[in-house]
């Protein structure tokens, strides 16, 4: 009787060692009594989207600013308002 839940991550050296000696993935299943060859699939597939990419396909947060970068963009922004307003005053707007 085939299990309906398997951990196949941790079968995965055994299904690759298997393959690699030519078995087809009907005949991995069967030996390792899984569902079906779909599940043997999915994983070589996972595998092999991963090997090619190379990187997980989630989104990483942007590498956090040091304190002399915040510093630096502080500064240059009150820099650029006292021109704002030197501007505004010398045109009469304000």
């Amino acid at each position: 009787m085939p299990r309906k839940y398997e951990k196949v991550i941790e079968l995965l050296p055994i299904i690759k060692e298997m393959a690699s000696h030519g078995k087809t993935q009907q005949q991995i299943a069967n030996e390792l009594g899984l569902a079906n060859k779909k599940v043997v699939w999915n994983l070589l597939y996972r595998e092999r989207q991963k090997e090619i990419q190379g990187l997980p396909k989630h989104r990483s947060r942007k590498p956090a600013k040091t304190l002399q970068e915040y510093k630096y963009e502080n500064k240059r922004l009150k820099m650029e308002n006292e021109l704002l307003r030197d501007f505004l005053l010398l045109t009469g707007r304000k």
